[in-house]
């Protein structure tokens, strides 16, 4: 597998020189770096390339990298039914790039690129109906993003009283903690009940 993901990997870079920055095969998967400006017209070619035949958009979504110039990678997931073979797209964004819509190529890729743009802020040039998808009308902020609040901005409740929906500040009823999610044993400090029997028993 890891062969013919290095052939596919030296077919594209060859065919597509202006677009390919870089490729990587890791865990029997294929990742290409592409320049943004090239993007749409590099999903084109894995759509219609015979060797390549991406036919397939799986999934669209974003990563945050805050301390990076560049601080999102849109990342694309394709599927070849034809070739049996997966790859990963990548493209450097910044806050204040517009990303090429694909919905020309992939009519299904509006509804991903909806969600990219509302968890991420994301703006996508040439979606008919760029429009949050997840979050409510006049949500504050993009929920994935990584200086994005964890308790968010307003809490969404039901009023008896006034019969209607309500938003109001985010209030919390105890103090605001910040959890590590390491178990009791990975460098805790502390003994728990129980744990001195078993270094009495390694004894």
């Amino acid at each position: 597998m890891t062969e013919a993901l290095q052939e596919l990997a030296a077919h594209i870079t060859e065919r597509q020189p202006d677009a390919v920055l870089g490729h990587v095969v890791a865990n029997g998967e294929l990742t290409v770096e592409v320049a943004l400006a090239e993007l749409a017209h590099f999903v084109d070619f894995l759509k219609a390339d015979r060797a390549c035949a991406f036919s397939t958009l799986i999934d669209i979504t974003a990563v945050d990298w805050p301390e990076r110039d560049r601080r999102f990678d849109v990342v694309y997931h394709f599927l070849s039914m034809y070739q049996n073979h997966r790859i990963r797209v990548k493209a450097a964004v910044r806050e204040d790039d517009v990303v090429p819509s694909i919905t020309g190529v992939h009519p299904s890729a509006g509804w991903y690129e909806r969600e990219v743009y509302d968890m991420f802020g994301i703006l996508f040039s040439g979606n008919a109906d760029l429009r949050r998808i997840l979050t409510d009308y006049g949500f504050r902020g993009h929920p994935l993003r990584k200086d994005f609040p964890t308790t968010g901005y307003v809490e969404v409740r039901y009023d008896e009283e006034l019969k209607r929906v309500v938003y109001e500040p985010v209030t919390l009823v105890q103090e605001y903690r910040q959890f590590d999610f390491m178990s009791p044993w990975e460098g805790a400090e502390y003994i728990l009940p129980g744990d001195e029997k078993a270094e009495g028993a390694a004894k």
